[in-house]
C-alpha cells in the first residue's frame, strides 16, 4: 500500500511516499528555518504562507522522486493536529483535495503519533507494546504504546515543552534559531557541573514534568552575570542546561518502563536528536537491560514519512475521514 503523506504542523512542509508503513520511497522536506531565524522563532502567518507556496510543488516532486504516478497512490495521509492552526489547515485542505481527486481514502494522523511511528521506519523489527518518550518543540509526553493506535499518556509537561526550552536558552546565549543544534554543539566544550539548575518534581503525578522553572533559572543566571559584570561561561551553561533536561527525562522514562514491565523503550521527536540525551538514554538502557530505539537524526524532526508510517496503521484500524475533516491546534494523543 502506497501512501502519499503530508506534514505542515509548524515550519516544515513535508511530503513523502511510504509503502506498507515501513518503507520510505521518498521524503521531501522544505524547511522554513532560515525565514523565521531573523525573528528568533516561528511566525505563524509566514509559516502558513510558505506552506501554501510550496506544498503543491513538493507533492509533485515527491511523486516523481518515488518513481510512481498518481494512479499508484492508494491513500493520502495528513497531520491534522496538533500544531499552528493556519499551517495545519494548509496541509489538511491540500490532502483533502488530493484524496478527492485521486478517489482514495483520506487518513488523519495525530502529529505525535507520527513522531512515534518514525521508529517503525528506522527499525522494521519494532512492534508495540513499548514505552515511548516523545520530546519536541511543542510537546513532551511519556506514552504507553499498547498497540499501533492504542496509546495512553502516563505523564506530560505541565507548562513548556523541552524543545521550547532549548530555543529560549539558545536566545539567551545569543545562538541562532532553531536552538537545538547550536546548543548541542556548544555544550560539547563545556563543563556540565559548573552551573546547577533545578530538576522539577510535580505533585500529583511522578511522570509529569515542568520546564518553565528551568527556563527562568537560565534567564536569571545570565542576567545576574551581566549585572555583576561577570563573564558567562556560555559553553558550560549550555552543557549544564542540557544535563538538567536529560536528568528530567531519562530517570522518569526508566522508572515508568520498570513499573510497566517493558523492556522496549522508544524515544521520538526533534529533541531526540540531542547527542547528550541520546547518550544518556543509551547508558540507561545498557544499565537496565532495555532495548532502546531512537530514530536517526533525519527522522527526529518533522517529516512526511512518519505521517505515512502511522497513516498505514490508522488505515488498518479503520480510521479514515471524509471531506469534512478539520484541523486542530490542540488534541489529546
Amino acid at each position: 500500500m502506497k501512501i502519499l503523506a503530508f506534514e505542515s504542523t509548524c515550519d516544515e512542509t513535508a511530503v513523502a511516499v511510504v509503502e506498507d508503513g515501513r518503507k520510505i520511497l521518498t521524503d521531501q522536506i522544505f524547511s522554513q528555518a532560515d525565514l523565521h531565524a531573523v525573528y528568533g522563532g516561528v511566525v505563524p502567518e509566514i509559516a502558513s504562507r510558505c506552506h501554501v507556496e510550496s506544498i503543491s510543488i513538493l507533492a509533485q516532486k515527491a511523486i516523481d522522486a518515488a518513481g510512481i504516478t498518481r494512479k499508484d497512490i492508494d491513500a493520502v495521509a495528513v497531520s491534522y493536529a496538533p500544531g499552528l492552526i493556519g499551517a495545519v489547515l494548509v496541509g489538511v485542505n491540500f490532502a483533502k483535495s488530493c484524496a478527492l481527486a485521486l478517489n482514495v481514502p483520506l487518513i488523519p494522523v495525530h502529529h505525535i503519533r507520527g513522531h512515534i511511528a518514525a521508529n517503525y521506519l528506522a527499525y522494521p523489527e519494532l512492534e508495540p507494546p513499548f514505552l515511548c518518550l516523545a520530546i519536541s518543540g511543542g510537546n513532551t509526553i511519556l506514552v504507553d504504546v499498547r498497540d499501533y493506535t492504542d496509546m495512553k499518556i502516563l505523564g506530560a509537561t505541565r507548562d513548556d515543552a523541552a524543545g521550547e526550552c532549548f530555543d529560549k536558552t539558545a536566545r539567551v546565549l545569543g545562538l541562532p534559531y532553531p536552538g537545538g543544534k547550536p546548543i548541542d554543539e556548544l555544550s560539547k566544550t563545556g563543563d556540565d557541573t559548573k552551573y546547577v539548575f533545578p530538576i522539577s518534581h510535580v505533585d500529583g503525578n511522578e511522570y509529569d514534568m515542568s520546564f518553565s522553572g528551568l527556563k527562568t533559572a537560565v534567564i536569571n543566571l545570565a542576567h545576574n552575570c551581566e549585572q555583576k559584570g561577570e563573564t558567562l561561561d556560555r559553553a558550560s551553561l549550555a552543557a549544564s542546561f542540557t544535563k538538567a533536561v536529560s536528568d528530567s527525562l531519562v530517570p522518569r522514562t526508566v522508572k515508568a518502563a520498570k513499573e510497566l514491565g517493558y523492556k522496549k523503550v522508544v524515544v521520538a521527536g526533534g529533541v531526540a536528536a540531542n547527542s547528550r540525551i541520546r547518550a544518556d538514554f543509551k547508558a540507561a538502557a545498557e544499565k537496565n537491560g532495555f532495548e532502546l530505539y531512537i530514530p536517526p537524526l533525519k527522522l527526529c524532526g518533522d517529516n512526511g514519512a512518519m505521517v505515512g508510517a502511522q497513516g498505514y496503521y490508522e488505515y488498518l484500524a479503520g480510521h479514515t475521514a471524509g471531506s469534512d475533516l478539520n484541523a486542530y491546534a490542540t488534541m489529546e494523543l
